[in-house]
C-alpha cells in the first residue's frame, strides 16, 4: 500500500507541474550555454544548475523504480524510457566527451507529455484523432500522391531550363512540400509560364487541403465533447437516484 501510494504521489498534478517546471528552467538554462562570451560566474551557475536538476530527476526515477510493482515493465514502459532519457545523456557526457550527447538533453522537454494525464483537453483531442485516425489516414495517403505528383510535374516543366536547381525527382519533392504547405521559401521558384500555371493550382489545392483536417479534427472534437457531456449528466442522475 505504501508503495501504491508512493506512485500516487509521484503522479499528482502539482508534482507533474513542479517536474515540468523544472524541464523547462533546464530546457532554458541549456539554452543559455550557447550564448557566446558568457563570464565565469554564468557558466559555473549554469552547470551547478543542470547538476541540480539532474539529481532531482535521477532521485526520482530511482524512487519510482523502488515504488513501482512491476520494475520491468516500468523501467521499459513508454515515459519510464522518457524518464531514463531525461538524465542518461548527462551522465554518458562524464564518460564520453561528445557535444551531441548535450543536445540529447533536449529530450528531457518529451517528458511534458506526461501532462496529458491531467489535461482533460489534451485527452479529448486524443479521443478526437482517435476518432477520424481512418478519415487522416486517407488524407494523408492523399497528400503524399499529391506530394509526388507535385515534385513530378515541376520537374517536367522546369527540369529543362532549370536543371540545377530541379536536377531530379527528388530535387523537385523540397518544392512540393514547400508549396504545398503555402510556406513559400523563395529558394525554388518557376520561371516557365507552364511552370507558374502549375504552381498556382498546387498552392490553391495547398489551401484546400490545410482545410481539411482542421475540420475533421473539429467535428471529432465536438463529437467527443458531446460524448463527454451526455456521460456526465448519466452519472449525475445516477447519483441523485
Amino acid at each position: 500500500m505504501i508503495k501504491n501510494d508512493t506512485v500516487h504521489d509521484l503522479d499528482s498534478p502539482l508534482a507533474t507541474w513542479v517536474i515540468a517546471l523544472l524541464i523547462l528552467y533546464s530546457v532554458i538554462c541549456f539554452s543559455f550555454e550557447t550564448l557566446p562570451n558568457l563570464s565565469e560566474g554564468t557558466v559555473f551557475f549554469l552547470q551547478w544548475s543542470e547538476r541540480i536538476v539532474v539529481a532531482l530527476f535521477s532521485l526520482e526515477y530511482l524512487y519510482r523504480i523502488y515504488a513501482a510493482k512491476r520494475k520491468l515493465r516500468f523501467i521499459f514502459s513508454f515515459y519510464g524510457l522518457i524518464d531514463l532519457l531525461a538524465i542518461l545523456p548527462f551522465y554518458l557526457a562524464l564518460v564520453v566527451d561528445l557535444r551531441v550527447l548535450r543536445l540529447l538533453r533536449l529530450l528531457r522537454i518529451v517528458r511534458l507529455l506526461q501532462l496529458v494525464h491531467y489535461n482533460k483537453a489534451l485527452i479529448r483531442f486524443n479521443k478526437a484523432i482517435s476518432k477520424a485516425k481512418e478519415e487522416l489516414i486517407i488524407f494523408i495517403t492523399a497528400i503524399l500522391v499529391l506530394l509526388y505528383f507535385s515534385a513530378f510535374g515541376i520537374y517536367y516543366f522546369e527540369h529543362e531550363v532549370q536543371p540545377a536547381v530541379y536536377a531530379s525527382i527528388f530535387d523537385a519533392l523540397w518544392w512540393a512540400v514547400v508549396t504545398l504547405t503555402t510556406v513559400g521559401y523563395g529558394d525554388m521558384y518557376p520561371i516557365t509560364v507552364a511552370g507558374r500555371i502549375f504552381t498556382f493550382i498546387i498552392l490553391m489545392l495547398g489551401l484546400v487541403f490545410i482545410a481539411v483536417p482542421t475540420g475533421i479534427v473539429a467535428s471529432a472534437l465536438s463529437a467527443v465533447r458531446r460524448e463527454d457531456e451526455e456521460t456526465e449528466k448519466e452519472k449525475q442522475q445516477e447519483n441523485k437516484r
